[in-house]
């Protein structure tokens, strides 16, 4: 398989900027079959009462509203085409909050609330609309997560992690890669009859 890429930095919490990123799609590939809001920050670490309004605005505004944007902007596009995938990435936090990540869990339940919420809408066009939620990923974003919480809770940054990894089935953070394969095959012609659905890619962290 081979084919081409069109890279566009976007904040995507302007809807000029989310605009203007969809039109430049349109001209280079005529349509949007597929969107995937992967975007997203871990926000901060730390106890409610020690978070500022803008740290809290901040992670709403890229986890929930960047996805609302984004989303708003494709679907008439997908419903002239009577057909669409849309994937929202959402996160285990927002089934099995920690301490400390009260912003993050918020905007991921949300997250998951919202994506229900689009399926039923967007159903009779032929749209799907499922969010997977990946449990604790390998990389740097969980490396400055577990950082911020041995300092917030006074704890060793092995035992930070253990947070994470020890309650896992697997005992271990996932991979990226993992992520990847689980948007595959709901944008798939294997996952036309799956939606509303918030799909777990976490090693065993979370049932439900």
């Amino acid at each position: 398989m081979g084919g081409g890429c069109l890279v566009a930095p976007t904040d995507l919490t302007d809807k000029t900027a989310v605009e203007q990123l969809v039109g430049k799609t349109l001209s280079e590939y005529a349509t949007i079959d597929i969107l995937i809001n992967n975007s997203g920050i871990a926000g901060p670490t730390k106890r409610c009462e020690d978070m500022s309004r803008e740290e809290w605005d901040n992670c709403f505004s890229v986890n929930m509203t960047g996805v609302f944007l984004m989303t708003r902007a494709v679907l008439p596009i997908m419903k002239k085409n009577r057909s669409g995938r849309i994937i929202n990435v959402s996160s285990v936090t927002g089934k099995r909050p920690l301490p400390g990540r009260t912003p993050h869990a918020a905007s991921k339940m949300a997250l998951i609330g919202f994506t229900r919420t689009l399926a039923f809408e967007v159903g009779e066009f032929g749209i799907t609309a499922n969010t997977i939620c990946p449990g604790s990923t390998e990389g740097p974003r969980i490396k400055r997560v577990c950082e911020e919480m041995a300092l917030a809770e006074n704890i060793s940054y092995e035992d930070a992690a253990a947070t994470f990894t020890a309650p896992a089935a697997l005992k271990r953070f996932v991979r990226p890669e993992d992520h990847a394969a689980a948007c595959i095959f709901l944008a798939s012609e294997d996952g036309a009859n799956i939606t509303g659905q918030d799909i777990n890619v976490s090693g065993g962290l979370t049932w439900y």
